[in-house]
């Protein structure tokens, strides 16, 4: 049985910068990390992934995440939502804004990544989700279809 994941409040970082690609996959997998659910380890195979295929999806959205074999580093499933409002070159001339770490064993994350596909298919949620300024918002607009809103 699959339960279905939602993104917390502690699981949000707004107003963050880097200077490129490899620096927003650290603070992706530090928030990963500082969430509780990878090990060190982790890290690195994040950066291993974004070296054999771009995780980056459109819409000024890269979805850093680990190999498969780097599944065992992995405690607990969980995403971390990091927004870059200046937006990090991500190669090939794609711009993110938004960098969401996942970290999982199965298929958990599957009912956030849903409801990114279908806020990131209207065009006024995905500018809401872009420019959020607050975790409240990210996480109303993340929560999974028929979710109950967080008390």
């Amino acid at each position: 049985m699959t339960t279905e994941l939602r993104i917390g409040p502690e699981a949000v970082w707004l107003g963050r910068t880097a200077r490129d690609r490899a620096e927003a996959v650290d603070l992706c997998g530090r928030l990963l990390l500082r969430l509780g659910a990878v090990h060190p380890a982790y890290l690195p195979a994040m950066h291993e992934r974004e070296r054999s295929v771009s995780t980056y999806i459109g819409e000024g959205v890269a979805i850093p995440h680990g190999t498969d074999a780097a599944r065992t580093l992995v405690e607990r499933t969980a995403l971390a939502f990091v927004q870059f409002p200046q937006g990090v070159d991500w190669g090939a001339g794609n711009r993110a804004v938004i960098g969401i770490g996942i970290a999982a064993h199965g298929d958990e994350h599957t009912g956030v990544l849903a409801a990114l596909a279908r806020v990131l298919s209207d065009p006024a949620k995905a500018e809401r989700l872009r420019g959020a300024e607050d975790a409240a918002t990210v996480v109303e607009l993340l929560a999974p279809v028929g979710a109950e809103p967080p008390p």
